[in-house]
């Protein structure tokens, strides 16, 4: 199992939405609103890194009111 993080910057404003329409997708554990450098932070889960990243860029990253998003990784000891 593979878990990231992925801490978002969005528009003013579209923060409640975003959250809402992360909430709903497949690989999403975890959403929080943030007070920061960042305005959310989504926890993902899958299979393997790759479906990570397939996550993030097919589906977070079109979310509507999405302008950036860092991608940290877990890592496994």
């Amino acid at each position: 199992m593979a878990v990231g993080y992925v801490l978002l910057n969005v528009v003013p404003g579209t923060e409640h939405d975003v959250y809402l329409r992360l909430q709903k997708m497949d690989n999403v554990m975890d959403v929080t609103v943030l007070f920061g450098d960042y305005d959310v932070i989504v926890k993902l889960a899958a299979d393997d890194l790759g479906s990570i990243a397939t996550t993030v860029v097919e589906s977070i990253r079109q979310i509507s009111g999405v302008l950036r998003s860092k991608t940290l990784a877990g890592a496994e000891f």
